[in-house]
């Protein structure tokens, strides 16, 4: 929903979520190698920086991320979409949220 994102770097994100997920969880290290790993098969995903939790509507939250290198992020999530199997490689190491 909302526009699409980008960071500093102008890598392109997709809008925040509007649709049922599958929510997993991964530290902060493995949450980062998700990331690459996504942006290195061409997965379209979305971005969730803990920057973006003080901000008050998605115009600040896109303002949030366009101003942070895409190394330097402080991700809190990653939504992905795509084939299952090349979701399946690039989430590994995260494990079913509780």
């Amino acid at each position: 929903m909302g526009e699409a994102y980008a960071d500093a770097d102008g890598t392109a994100y997709l809008p925040l979520l509007g649709q049922p997920v599958v929510v997993l969880e991964a530290d902060a290290s493995t949450l980062a190698q998700v990331h690459g790993r996504a942006l290195g098969r061409g997965l379209a995903m979305s971005v969730y920086t803990r920057e973006m939790f003080a901000t008050g509507h998605d115009e600040a939250n896109r303002a949030a991320v366009a101003a942070v290198a895409r190394a330097d992020l402080d991700l809190v999530g990653v939504a992905l979409h795509g084939p299952r199997n090349g979701v399946d490689k690039t989430v590994k190491g995260a494990r079913l949220h509780p």
